[in-house]
């Protein structure tokens, strides 16, 4: 391991992985890449991999581990599927590599880099919740740092161009974790989430809209926290604004609603709609769902490589 770098594998090399290969080469001070893994000898990252000088092999994690540069590795991201997580995650446990899952597995605690990143530098998994997640759980907590938040619901809505084979098996697991992520970092009451694969032509860029129910605070408190959220997402996320002005909607005693699972309630809705353009490192623009998955797993990387390194020199 370099006293100036953090030596970084990736375990997949579908879309997601080939883009974080690309990001950490071309933006990262702190991390390097050491090795992209897949099980597609044909797979257009791995010869991506191999043109950029990066150690690359199809034999999936056990080619990496039989790589004599298995023991510089410090990091290692897991972009494959829910399902292969947890073998993944024993043997670079046994080895004490940190793991950055990029699945919906959920092994480690939920990670959102600006919501509650700093709170688990010093664990060993760490979960990115899922695409959608990562775009609309910071705009929930940021309604929870001001109000609390009975019921949050989020609908994330992407191209399907955007949604390869990992996304599609995954789709339940997506919904679960989105919501869940919601409650455990967004820090709402009850949360839901919906995903919609939108088929159009020319592909669309990624959308989320954020619906809470929430008391305790103004229009204007809540406004402000969420633009200052946005702009903290913003400085991984270029691509990530608000589509227009945060809508509100007050329900009081005369017109109260009824939430299934939750009951009548009485206060605040916020409405809040997001687009994420993507940065186009090796995915299309239009893919911002698969961007912001890499950019905040980059962007959690990055804060556990600092941390370690401030450790070891200690």
């Amino acid at each position: 391991m370099s006293n100036r770098k953090i030596k970084v594998a990736i375990l997949g090399s579908g879309n997601i992985g080939t883009d974080l290969m690309i990001k950490i080469m071309r933006t990262s001070s702190i991390l390097e890449m050491g090795a992209l893994v897949g099980v597609d000898p044909q797979s257009d990252g791995l010869a991506r991999a191999k043109r950029l000088g990066v150690a690359a092999t199809a034999d999936g994690i056990a080619g990496l581990v039989r790589m004599p540069l298995w023991k510089e590795i410090g990091i290692v991201f897991d972009a494959t599927s829910a399902a292969t997580h947890k073998h993944h995650s024993d043997i670079c446990l046994a080895d004490n590599k940190v793991m950055i899952d990029l699945t919906p597995a959920a092994i480690g605690p939920y990670v959102i880099p600006e919501v509650n990143g700093d709170a688990y530098l010093d664990a060993l998994n760490v979960n990115m919740v899922t695409c959608g997640g990562q775009a609309t759980i910071p705009i929930v907590a940021a309604v929870s740092q001001v109000a609390t938040v009975h019921y949050g619901e989020i609908v994330s809505s992407i191209a399907s161009k955007s949604a390869g084979p990992g996304t599609r098996a995954n789709i339940d697991e997506f919904t679960q974790t989105t919501a869940l992520g919601i409650e455990k970092v967004g820090g709402a009451v009850k949360g839901k989430a919906i995903i919609i694969l939108n088929p159009a032509e020319p592909p669309v860029l990624m959308r989320g809209t954020v619906l809470t129910l929430s008391s305790g605070a103004d229009e204007q408190q809540i406004t402000e926290s969420i633009h200052r959220m946005v702009a903290k997402v913003r400085a991984y996320v270029p691509g990530y604004r608000l589509k227009q002005e945060v809508q509100f909607e007050r329900f009081g005693s005369n017109n109260p609603v009824s939430i299934p699972g939750v009951g009548v309630f009485e206060g605040l809705k916020t409405s809040v709609f997001l687009e994420v353009e993507g940065a186009a490192h090796y995915l299309p623009a239009y893919a911002g769902n698969l961007d912001i998955m890499t950019s905040a797993g980059l962007r959690t990387a990055e804060k556990i490589a600092a941390r370690r390194m401030v450790q070891q020199a200690a």
